[in-house]
């Protein structure tokens, strides 16, 4: 049975997961890192809506054509938005499904809201270079890699999506899931009042110590061994 690794706004799996994937805790297990559309190694279809549910299709899709009875998703971040609108067409072909840090609720985080906050054509043609030059200024070198590799107008998309939300309420749709489900912070995210409610919704919580929303390159030997414990 796969664990399929779904990334972040901005973010790329063929970067951020090798080494989380063959990290000792994990490295007996089927893992496929996928690059959504408009990130890291894929393609950048024109005609593509690059929106939340546009990038749950491609994984049920995915999934569909691998021929898996049951899978678990992983997802950081928007790629956390992403595996619970798959882990909803997927039903209860999801095992575990966990999630790091992810948009539970529409409105975006502060990176989303910020890019989300011109129109498209500003993004694409202005911002987003300054996006990057941003983030290497703040010393989030990583996350400019990745971005800077990006489609500008996927990301633009992306984060206008997690804003905007969908038809789909997230947290319900996660609370609600079938599949054993985990949800992991950063220890540097903390104090977060998610983990109580969380807790009180029958979602086992875990913290990566030493990290904070980049936990995947903050300390990729503790997001390992947290992803293994909550597929346990």
């Amino acid at each position: 049975m796969p664990i399929i690794f779904l990334h972040g706004l901005g973010c790329a799996s063929s970067f951020e997961y090798p080494s989380i994937a063959t990290a000792e805790p994990l490295a007996d297990k089927h893992s496929i890192l996928v690059d959504f559309f408009g990130s890291g190694y894929s393609d950048w279809p024109s005609g593509f809506g690059y929106r939340i549910e546009d990038h749950a299709q491609v994984i049920y899709e995915l999934v569909e054509h691998l021929g898996f009875d049951v899978v678990d998703l992983y997802g950081h971040s928007l790629g956390g938005t992403v595996a619970i609108e798959t882990a909803g067409l997927l039903k209860d072909r999801v095992r575990h499904l966990v999630l790091s840090e992810a948009n539970l609720d529409s409105g975006g985080g502060q990176f989303s809201r910020d890019i989300a906050s011109v129109n498209e054509d500003i993004y694409v043609r202005q911002k987003h270079l300054r996006t990057v030059q941003h983030s290497v200024a703040s010393g989030n070198a990583d996350w400019a890699t990745t971005l800077r590799l990006s489609d500008p107008k996927s990301v633009y998309l992306g984060a206008k999506s997690l804003v905007e939300g969908s038809a789909s309420d997230w947290r319900e749709l996660f609370y609600k899931h079938a599949a054993r489900k985990s949800y992991i912070f950063g220890q540097r995210s903390l104090p977060n009042a998610d983990i109580e409610v969380l807790t009180e919704n029958g979602i086992k919580t875990l913290v990566v110590r030493d990290a904070g929303h980049s936990m995947s390159l903050e300390n990729p030997e503790g997001l390992a061994a947290a992803i293994a414990e909550a597929l346990t």
